[in-house]
């Protein structure tokens, strides 16, 4: 049972060690007057969603914006 508990022990530790999330970027550079609400990320993209009922995606390569969608709401 010990040894049972060590393994499990040994496996957690292993599976936590290894870092497979992409990586934040250093900066990104908002247009001037944007204020960010939430982030995220997929593979090879970030987003930002603004105050400003805007959602910027960037390329996480080069840093290069995208493409702006613009949020409306509906009545």
């Amino acid at each position: 049972m010990i040894l049972g508990l060590l393994a499990i022990f040994a496996v957690l530790v292993m599976r936590f060690s290894t870092d497979s999330r992409p990586a934040l970027p250093d900066s990104i550079a908002l247009p001037d007057g944007t204020k960010a609400t939430a982030f995220t990320q997929a593979g090879d993209w970030y987003a930002i969603v603004t105050a400003q009922d805007t959602i910027l995606i960037y390329d996480r390569t080069t840093g290069d914006l995208r493409q702006t969608v613009r949020i409306e709401s509906r009545p």
